[in-house]
């Protein structure tokens, strides 16, 4: 079965504020607007008498000073005491999310770089444990080598440890994909299946990668419950779930299943530019006021801009062949300055 143009997967792009020292665009952060102090009921009245205590405390050449204005809340934070979230609230919140997502990385798509459904099968399962940007720098010449399951079947384990050495855990990786591809070989004539139940009984293939290649190279909508997802939901306090299969079930609640695949992309495009792990750019998040969770990184916009990442930064992003609407700069090829 043919994939899909990877371009045509999904796509998004918003007219943000230049980055002034890249060039590039950066999104519109929404600050969340200052709250106003409500007026204490004795400030609306001058009370008729003050007691003896207060009058010497307060000298009457002295005014009082006004009262300090206090700071802008940073965050949508539910108070102490304050009602928890509805279920029917929480759709709408996150269904928001997700429409600011679609307008910030209207070309969002899977970043590797493939031409049919057993490279991406491939690709994906070389992704564990290291980058995109580093599995398509790799997979060129491994597929140069070996274009089909049966030539990666028949292919010397030595000879495909040293090609897909650069991904890290080379010996390990190359038992599933030679595996995965025999099984592809005997069992499916060659081809990649397009249901989840077939493709997860094959070597190293989970229900993450299982759905990044029914996603999108069949067109079978699906949820990619990776490290960035689940980070982001959990921020988002969309669910408090850290079981990938038991996110994967909340996160599926919240949204019709026609979305699920882009909103994986959205997502993880996010948690890659600008919620990153350890110190995330809430300065320059497009949905500052709708995170429960802002103000757990940066929030000054200035710094917030220089922890941006790929094409936000204004560098280059993770695919050697990006689609033709991809703002950024496609990666050097491995070994390139």
């Amino acid at each position: 079965m043919k994939a899909r143009p990877d371009s045509a997967v999904g796509e998004q792009a918003s007219a943000e504020p230049e980055n002034a020292t890249k060039g590039t665009k950066v999104p519109p952060v929404r600050k969340p607007s200052e709250k106003k102090q409500a007026t204490p009921a004795a400030a609306k009245s001058t009370p008729a008498k003050k007691s003896a205590a207060a009058k010497k405390a307060a000298p009457a050449s002295k005014k009082t000073a006004p009262a300090k204005k206090s700071a802008p809340a940073p965050t949508p934070k539910a108070k102490a005491g304050a009602k928890p979230e509805s279920h029917a609230a929480l759709v709408r919140r996150a269904r928001r999310i997700n429409r600011e997502l679609a307008e910030v990385y209207s070309y969002a798509h899977p970043e590797l770089d493939f031409e049919n459904p057993f490279e991406l099968l491939i690709a994906t399962v070389l992704s564990a444990q290291t980058t995109d940007l580093r599995v398509n720098q790799t997979t060129p010449r491994l597929f140069a080598a070996y274009p089909t399951p049966e030539d990666l079947a028949a292919a010397n384990p030595d000879e495909v440890e040293e090609l897909i050495r650069p991904t890290g855990f080379f010996r390990a990786k190359t038992k599933s994909i030679m595996g995965l591809a025999t099984a592809l070989r005997d069992n499916h004539g060659g081809e990649v299946p397009g249901r989840i139940e077939d493709l997860v009984k094959l070597p190293g293939v989970g229900r993450k990668t299982a759905f990044v290649v029914l996603g999108n190279a069949f067109g079978v909508p699906g949820l990619t419950v990776d490290t960035h997802f689940g980070r982001l939901v959990r921020r988002w306090k969309w669910t408090e779930e850290t079981d990938p299969v038991k996110v994967e079930a909340a996160v599926a609640d919240l949204f019709p299943k026609s979305e699920w695949t882009m909103l994986s992309h959205r997502v993880i495009f996010h948690g890659r530019r600008i919620c990153h792990s350890r110190k995330p750019a809430c300065g320059a998040c497009p949905i500052a006021d709708l995170c429960p969770s802002y103000g757990e990184g940066e929030t000054d916009p200035e710094k917030a801009k220089k922890l941006l990442k790929y094409e936000m930064g204004g560098l280059p992003g993770q695919r050697l062949k990006p689609p033709p609407d991809y703002p950024g700069k496609p990666a050097p090829p491995l070994g390139a300055a």
